[in-house]
């Protein structure tokens, strides 16, 4: 009989039912160290005092009207975007694979209004995720997240990861955008090199055509600086962001300029429950906190501890692993045995991580982890290698 709960997921055998900080409480007292963050979107870590605040605040007072309506708390969270980015608009969604559907959209919607409705196809990279609608996995491409799902939507071209003659000898009078993460997380904690993301920009003004960035995963902090992009010195027409935003809170968002966004009227997209007056009043208090100068300068002070430590630990247990990836605290440990069995010894030393593509764990806390959390973390990975080993 199936369960009521449809068996998409293969989950571990925990079940939380609290959360201080970097930590979850299981139902018997075990306290575990997140280094997950809910993948990447517990940015400020659980309950801050902060969010707790602003959602209660919030939920007293009102929690949907719908877009039929003005949203206060939603414009002062796009003025708070708009104010830190490229972006002169944003549109709210309640994820990242909303996001990803509206990004194709725009994209394609440019082209068709300055006249050239032949422009529809985007140009993607080996490794991505855009999410699980239909036109995320058909962007990313892969036969894993394909199969069954068929037909799969046209209009995209997939190609070889931070390769630009390819790239370059991609792009045709139907090429609308190129779309890509500057850090690949389910990929694998892949960064796409600066100079790889200028050239893709320049690539786009050369040719007239848009830069779509998936920072999903790797924006609202996760980096270093607000946005991943803002390393290389470059920005794109449109950005999706999700996850870190809301801080737990399920919210996601399209940034873009206004060009790009130019062919979006009203009546071509909507959304019940996107930037409704909660998500916008947690996402708020999210941007307050992260787009702190100092606030980012502690998360590359402790990003820089952190990898230095993993170098370490890579050194010490060669066997069990490769090499450290990432930047910021978006970081990943290359793993010799499968992955999935070291996330499973990090179980068993109440050890938090994520598992990703190319058998790589993820290492993904909240940005306002501590200098002793790291050393706890660092003490319980230590642990697991050798558990694994000896295993």
């Amino acid at each position: 009989m199936i369960p009521s709960v449809l068996p998409t997921y293969n989950r571990a055998p925990l079940s939380f039912e609290r959360g201080e900080g970097s930590w979850l409480i299981e139902a018997d007292g075990r306290r575990f160290l997140d280094l997950g963050a809910g993948i990447a979107v517990n940015a400020l870590g659980h309950a801050h005092p902060a969010l707790v605040q602003a959602l209660t605040d919030q939920a007293g007072a009102l929690w949907h009207v719908s877009n039929l309506y003005q949203i206060p708390q939603q414009q002062a969270l796009a003025d708070r975007l708009v104010e830190h980015s490229f972006a002169d608009t944003v549109f709210f969604t309640n994820s990242g694979t909303e996001a990803c559907e509206l990004a194709v959209k725009m994209a394609r919607k440019h082209f068709f209004d300055k006249g050239q409705p032949e422009r529809v196809e985007i140009l993607t990279y080996d490794g991505a995720f855009h999410g699980r609608s239909s036109a995320g996995i058909a962007a990313a491409g892969s036969e894993k997240m394909t199969r069954g799902f068929g037909p799969t939507l046209p209009g995209f071209v997939h190609l070889t990861w931070a390769d630009h003659d390819a790239t370059a000898a991609a792009i045709t009078e139907r090429t609308a955008a190129i779309l890509i993460e500057p850090v690949q997380g389910e990929g694998g904690i892949r960064v796409l090199p600066d100079q790889c993301l200028k050239g893709l920009r320049d690539l786009c003004d050369q040719h007239g055509i848009l830069l779509i960035l998936d920072e999903v995963q790797c924006g609202v902090g996760r980096t270093g600086r607000l946005f991943a992009h803002e390393w290389a010195g470059v920005t794109p027409d449109i950005m999706m962001v999700a996850k870190g935003i809301g801080g737990g809170f399920p919210l996601g968002a399209v940034l873009a300029t206004e060009a790009a966004a130019a062919g979006m009227t009203a009546g071509t997209h909507g959304s019940t429950y996107g930037g409704n007056p909660l998500g916008c009043a947690v996402g708020c208090a999210v941007i307050d906190h992260v787009a702190d100068p100092a606030f980012l300068a502690e998360v590359n002070r402790k990003a820089g501890l952190l990898r230095q430590k993993l170098e370490g630990l890579v050194g010490a247990h060669p066997d069990i692993f490769e090499e450290v990836r990432g930047t910021g605290l978006m970081l990943g440990l290359k793993c010799k045995p499968a992955n999935t069995d070291v996330v499973s010894a990090g179980y068993a030393n109440q050890l938090i991580t994520v598992p990703a593509a190319d058998n790589v764990i993820r290492l993904l806390p909240p940005l306002t982890i501590t200098e002793d959390d790291i050393a706890e973390a660092l003490d319980r990975l230590d642990r697991t290698a050798r558990q694994v080993k000896a295993a």
